[in-house]
């Protein structure tokens, strides 16, 4: 019989929201980082590729709220069009490292032996070298383009979920549920993706918000080294590295509001992570 003083699970959700202001401030700066990614090209006030020889390094005024490059294009429209591009990378990354990782970590996790121990050790190879090195010779390797910069990304992110999937199914591997599953005449394979997988979700999602951070700055940090995505298209990464040489002779807009989009995306993924780990523990919600 269902408790009627017990609130639901949408109550329960509101409730932690709500007791935790930053929890609010982070859901409703990552909803404001979406719209701009959806709407960016509708909102630029200019073509961000158009140049304007009239009006280079110009700063911060009515007519050009961030100010003009060096080739006379607005910053403003520029910033706001490169976060589709940025998010767009960083999700798709995410989103297929999380995949494939969580697989293959639940099936080493679920079977042991062999391949557990052959694919633990090549994790643990991938994460000896400083990651973003490995991205910047793959990228290096197989040419500076989007889908590239995407699987660099989403494989360096691998062994995340490789070893976040492999320690929650090794652990719920001989649990209650699952022994009756077995009992009810359920094989590994239905056991392994309609039992354990879903039951491992919460974590994989908390890993994947916190992933899209570093997903975003792996990309831009490519483009700023000139291994990401190619000019002229609008990137926040290319933006900085554009602007870095106009900062001593105190034309500081160039570089630095794409820098400072890069630092609000990246802060509210961080805090999107805090709140879907307020929002998924159950821990969070007794």
């Amino acid at each position: 019989m269902t408790n009627p003083h017990k609130p639901g699970h949408l109550a329960q959700i509101s409730q932690l929201i709500l007791a935790n202001p930053m929890n609010l401030i982070g859901l409703i700066l990552f909803g404001f980082i979406l719209m701009i990614a959806v709407l960016g090209s509708a909102l630029a006030p200019y073509d961000p590729l158009t140049t304007d020889s009239a009006a280079i390094l110009q700063s911060p005024s009515a007519a050009h709220w961030f100010g003009t490059d060096q080739l006379g294009r607005d910053i403003l429209s520029r910033t706001l069009v490169a976060a589709r591009l940025d998010l767009m990378i960083a999700i798709s990354a995410v989103g297929l490292s999380s995949v494939v990782g969580s697989v293959i970590g639940a099936v080493i996790g679920f079977k042991g032996g062999f391949w557990d121990g052959f694919t633990s050790r090549i994790v643990d190879v991938l994460m000896a070298f400083p990651l973003f090195v490995l991205a910047l010779a793959m990228v290096a390797a197989l040419g500076n383009t989007v889908i590239n910069v995407v699987y660099a990304t989403a494989i360096i992110n691998l062994p995340f979920y490789i070893r976040l999937a492999r320690s929650e199914v090794m652990v719920r591997r001989n649990i209650g549920y699952v022994e009756a599953a077995r009992v009810g005449g359920s094989g590994d394979a239905r056991v392994l993706f309609r039992f354990l997988l879903p039951n491992i979700a919460s974590p994989i999602v908390i890993q994947a918000s916190v992933n899209l951070g570093w997903a975003v700055l792996n990309a831009a940090g490519l483009s700023f080294l000139g291994l990401g995505v190619r000019p002229p298209t609008p990137e926040w990464g290319i933006m900085v590295a554009e602007g870095a040489r106009f900062i001593a002779s105190g034309e500081w807009w160039v570089a630095a509001f794409p820098g400072f989009a890069l630092m609000l995306t990246v802060f509210s993924f961080n805090m999107l992570g805090d709140s879907l780990r307020d929002m998924l523990d159950p821990r969070m919600r007794t």
